[in-house]
């Protein structure tokens, strides 16, 4: 698979959307629309409180938004249904799927009774299945749920993540196997957002049979490293992993925070400058790979950093001081961010855009 497969051309989201979303729009959603590169998609917090979903071109332009009971999270897409679904932020328990075109109507997904999203989730290349980060939070576990989306989105499975704390998953370019980040860290919705064992975490990267959930792979963290949390994934070139953590030991500590791995091999951490180290504030937020140009992007809102990294050596090609920095995603050339105050590739876009954004064309 290319990086482009992936993606509608360039005028492929406009001209899928059809004359009727076209119709809807006003004619300034539907001028930037048409000259759009590119088309991405976010959760968002509007002025009023409200929460929704926003398609967006790449210079901040917002083309279309719909609403969302509580804030989202991450998102997934699969450009051969052209669906995408939103998740709500931990411990929230509902996923909404819908077409950025407005072809159908929205489908909410609920989580089963004792568990809660933990915000992420992709499809299965063929658009088929959804697979879910899930916590059991009872018997302190993580899942992957498995929804048909064939059939509205009806759970038909799941699989034990093997780990707690189950955060980012995406899937293999061939659909199968399953790559899970297991944060390692404890919660519980009586508790709300607390994190409950920050003194003995146990963060992995896990690789799962997407058919039948079997272990594949379990990559855990060396001792030195147990509160790093790994939290966000990404696929390059030839089926490489790479993962992005958030520290939470003691402050003035500087952990490697990006790392890489191919099916088969032992992990490895990226080596960065203590400047974009200390700069990232121990937290990455957001992680993406630009296949085409062979970039990976970083985002910390805690450290108010954009970093762009060689994927190749690693080295760091390019740092932006952006307050709240928040979503990455591949760009035409290059890496997109949008940030918590309302930027969008540095333009201001009227809403507080939430962690992570989704290419879509």
């Amino acid at each position: 698979m290319t990086w482009r497969s992936g993606l509608i051309d360039r005028r492929g989201f406009l001209r899928a959307a059809g004359v009727a979303f076209a119709a809807t729009l006003s004619p300034r959603s539907l001028m930037a629309l048409e000259r759009a590169d590119a088309v991405y998609a976010s959760g968002f917090r509007a002025a009023d409180g409200s929460f929704g979903i926003a398609t967006v071109s790449e210079r901040g332009e917002i083309v279309d938004r719909m609403p969302l009971p509580a804030r989202a999270h991450g998102m997934a897409y699969s450009p051969v249904s052209r669906r995408a679904v939103a998740f709500a932020r931990r411990p929230g328990t509902f996923a909404m799927a819908f077409q950025p075109n407005r072809s159908g109507d929205p489908v909410m997904i609920t989580a089963p009774d004792g568990r809660h999203f933990y915000g992420h989730g992709a499809f299965s290349p063929d658009g088929h299945f959804l697979y879910t980060s899930e916590n059991d939070f009872d018997g302190n576990r993580g899942m992957i749920g498995v929804y048909d989306a064939n059939d509205d989105f009806a759970r038909i499975g799941e699989f034990d993540a093997l780990g707690i704390g189950t955060h980012d998953m995406t899937v293999s370019d061939d659909g199968r196997t399953l790559v899970v980040a297991n944060g390692g860290i404890e919660t519980h919705p009586d508790f709300g957002r607390t994190k409950l064992n920050l003194d003995r975490m146990e963060p992995s990267l896990v690789l799962l049979d997407a058919r039948d959930g079997q272990l594949i792979q379990k990559h855990t963290l060396p001792a030195t490293l147990r509160q790093l949390s790994t939290r966000h994934l990404a696929i390059g070139d030839k089926g490489k992993i790479w993962f992005a953590g958030q520290w939470e030991g003691a402050r003035n500590a500087l952990p490697p925070l990006v790392g890489r791995v191919s099916p088969g091999d032992d992990i490895g951490f990226v080596s960065l400058p203590e400047r974009i180290t200390d700069g990232l504030a121990n937290y990455v937020g957001a992680i993406a790979v630009n296949r085409r140009d062979g970039i990976v992007g970083l985002t910390s809102p805690k450290g108010g950093l954009a970093v762009s990294l060689d994927a190749r050596t690693g080295a760091v090609l390019r740092e932006e001081r952006i307050p709240d920095a928040a979503g990455v995603a591949p760009a035409g050339h290059g890496i997109a961010v949008s940030s918590y105050d309302g930027r969008f590739n540095q333009t201001r876009s009227g809403v507080a855009w939430d962690q992570h954004i989704i290419r879509l064309q």
